[in-house]
């Protein structure tokens, strides 16, 4: 492999071999040269890794502003930040963060006490990699189940405390995978986990998932299989949750990322049934509170925008259900707390909160701090004061106390951030896509930004599994703006923005949708003079990173700059790795028909490079620990583009050592990333020196 990596402008990549590899689909044969490097355990594969971050390196070193970048993040990263409290036996909880930890510490007081640490991530692993995942504590807060992430993985560990010693009193679960922890009064929880996959458990295939029931006191060999495992049934994602009154276990099992199907089982009575409340999975479906018997459940069967309805547990099927709160046309997202339903809605995007009673009666409309995004409303019943954040992306996010009772709202917390929001503003535009759908896109930048057509321009973009676009503030996104920098994010098809039908016009055979709302983003940015092709990158994150590997090969003069992160790029091979079976919901699969595997291969981003095309400037990030979407995606895309690739425009691929999809990623890791990709982007815009002071 070459390891010289820059001369005259132009990057001399590591030669990455091309294997005679040819699968056949409906009898059409594709060629995949670059197959070898799916296998994460080879030394070859390790290799090729350490001679693409050597050239990636040593190009990001020759950016004249790289270290500014890196100082000026991290002193706007250096504030407190903290979480709303909540409360657990005799103790109220919160997480910190002093400014540059890597990861938040858990702090706890008792009430007029003096505040202690509880549990700090930051000792798991000298380097930080290693993170908390999800905390759950006991009936009367006396233990606490937390998990651990190792080096990013979406394998945990789970370990159980005793809350007044701080000391860990059970044996470690291991080899658990997504689900949640939900205990079962003081007695014990129920966690999920797929069996340990053949092969490297980072990139084979896992789609078995199953629900266990651990008691305290034995070991883990000893755990009740609750649910899955049926070889003839397959359920990718199984979710176990118990009532806050601990009578009910609820189940959602999930063929794919979207719809599912529900089960509940009464524990108040020893041997009992499950009972099946939905079986099948044409509808996402949860039980978000009981009373005694009547439960409350969100879903959007027959109600695209989603709905609230009761039903008696032990006749619990769709025909006895009733309307709590009906659907409106807005997408509906609800919390209760404090003896209250709140329901939040998007308004294109943007957040409006009603409160109810247990009898279905609005209580009021919350007024809130401004136009952006609420989070929060959620607690106990018998919590007397409940607390919510509000953000918009020029606005970091505060946090509120709510009274249920009187309505009443006070600042709790605010941050104190070297960020002067009042210089910054937000546009809602709406703009037509290529088949004429308005869609709506966010524009934020400086007051009084010029539109000469020269504005550096990040158009970011996600378009897929129902997940919402909504205002919030980022670090990242501040520095940019500061810069000069223009934020543009539209909410295309394929999002949760206006409900499943807006979900489902960007799925399978409807995902160009996805792509074209994009492009038309792109277009409307540069036809009304916010900047031009020499000044737009467009980016994106996981499908969001398809998202930017599918423009960039469709339009490839688009945008100068192109930035896909931990994307799915191969489109007839996602299924085969970890759990991305349950993905098809969302694009179908290269097995299905044959018009779906011709779809599929006409967009796939891996398939889609051509020879002799000048494609932009492009920086390819991933992590090699990343077992959700894993990094040979990124990898073969990168050989590609490197073989292929016509002009001078840099394309590189940055990878992450000891990190994964980008939950619990050390704040000196996000750093480092983000020095990169604005460097990087600016300097192939051509900025010899940062934009403000050029």
């Amino acid at each position: 492999m070459h390891t010289k990596a820059y001369k005259n402008g132009l990057v001399n990549y590591p030669k990455t071999k091309a294997v005679a590899i040819v699968d056949s689909y409906f009898g059409i044969e594709v060629k995949d040269p670059y197959r070898w490097l799916e296998d994460d355990k080879s030394e070859e594969t390790k290799a090729w890794v350490k001679a693409q971050n050597k050239v990636s390196n040593t190009y990001l070193e020759t950016i004249p502003y790289r270290n500014e970048l890196k100082n000026r993040l991290t002193h706007l990263w250096n504030y407190e930040k903290i979480s709303a409290p909540f409360t657990e036996g005799q103790y109220t909880y919160f997480s910190k963060n002093d400014g540059l930890q890597n990861q938040h510490v858990i702090y706890r007081k008792k009430d007029n006490g003096k505040e202690e640490v509880f549990l700090d991530p930051n000792t798991f692993s000298k380097d930080g990699t290693t993170s908390l995942g999800s905390l759950s504590f006991s009936e009367d807060g006396s233990r606490l189940a937390y998990s651990v992430s190792e080096g990013g993985s979406d394998w945990r560990k789970i370990l159980v405390m005793n809350t007044e010693t701080k000391t860990l009193i059970e044996d470690t679960i291991i080899d658990v995978k997504f689900g949640n922890i939900a205990w079962y009064k003081n007695e014990g929880f129920y966690y999920s986990s797929y069996d340990k996959p053949n092969g490297s458990e980072l990139s084979a295939k896992t789609d078995q998932h199953k629900l266990y029931y651990h008691k305290l006191g034995t070991s883990q060999t000893k755990d009740l299989l609750i649910f899955g495992g049926t070889p003839k049934e397959k359920h990718r994602y199984i979710y176990g949750s118990v009532t806050e009154d601990n009578k009910f276990l609820i189940i959602s099992a999930k063929i794919a990322t979207s719809g599912n199907k529900l089960f509940i089982k009464d524990l108040s009575k020893p041997n009992s049934k499950f009972i099946t409340i939905l079986d099948h999975a044409d509808s996402d479906t949860f039980i978000i509170e009981n009373k005694e018997n009547t439960l409350f459940l969100v879903t959007n069967l027959n109600a695209p925008n989603k709905k609230i309805v009761t039903v008696d547990a032990t006749n619990p099927t769709p025909e006895h259900w009733v309307d709590f709160i009906p659907e409106t046309d807005q997408v509906l997202s609800p919390s209760t707390g404090g003896g209250f339903f709140f329901a939040h809605y998007m308004v294109d995007a943007l957040s409006k909160v009603k409160q109810y009673d247990y009898k279905g009666t609005l209580i009021r409309e919350i007024k809130l701090p401004g136009t952006g995004t609420a989070n929060g409303f959620g607690g106990k019943r018998k919590d007397k004061t409940l607390y919510f954040s509000f953000t918009n992306y020029y606005t970091p996010s505060s946090i509120y106390a709510f009274n249920p009772n009187s309505g009443k709202t006070k600042l709790y917390w605010t941050p104190f951030i070297d960020f002067n929001s009042a210089d910054y503003e937000s546009r809602q535009v709406f703009y037509a896509s290529k088949d004429g759908t308005k869609i709506p896109m966010i524009i934020t930048h400086k007051k009084g930004l010029q539109k000469n057509s020269k504005n550096p321009t990040i158009l970011y973009g996600y378009g897929g599994f129902n997940i919402s676009l909504t205002p919030a503030f980022g670090i990242t996104n501040a520095i940019w703006m500061e810069l000069g920098g223009i934020l543009a994010v539209p909410n295309i098809r394929g999002g949760g923005e206006y409900g499943r039908s807006w979900h489902d016009a960007g799925i399978q055979l409807k995902k160009q949708n996805v792509f074209d709302d994009f492009i038309a983003a792109g277009e409307y940015l540069i036809e009304n003079n916010y900047t031009s092709s020499d000044y737009l990158a467009i980016r994106g994150g996981s499908n969001g990173g398809l998202l930017v590997g599918a423009i960039m090969t469709q339009r490839p003069k688009l945008a100068k700059v192109a930035l896909p992160a931990v994307g799915v790029l191969d489109m007839l091979r996602y299924h085969t790795f970890t759990a991305g079976a349950g993905w098809a919901y969302d694009y179908g699969t290269a097995n299905d028909t044959k018009i779906m595997f011709d779809y599929l291969k006409g967009y796939s981003p891996v398939h889609n490079v051509k020879t002799g095309t000048s494609y932009p400037a492009t920086l390819i990030t991933t992590g090699d620990h990343d077992d959700r979407v894993v990094p040979a995606h990124s990898f073969k895309f990168a050989a590609e583009l490197q073989s292929k690739q016509t002009g001078p425009n840099p394309t590189l691929i940055r990878i992450e050592t000891n990190a994964g999809h980008g939950a619990g990623t050390p704040i000196s890791k996000i750093i480092d990333q983000y020095a990169d990709i604005f460097g990087f982007t600016l300097y192939n815009m051509g900025f010899k020196a940062l934009p403000t002071k050029a």
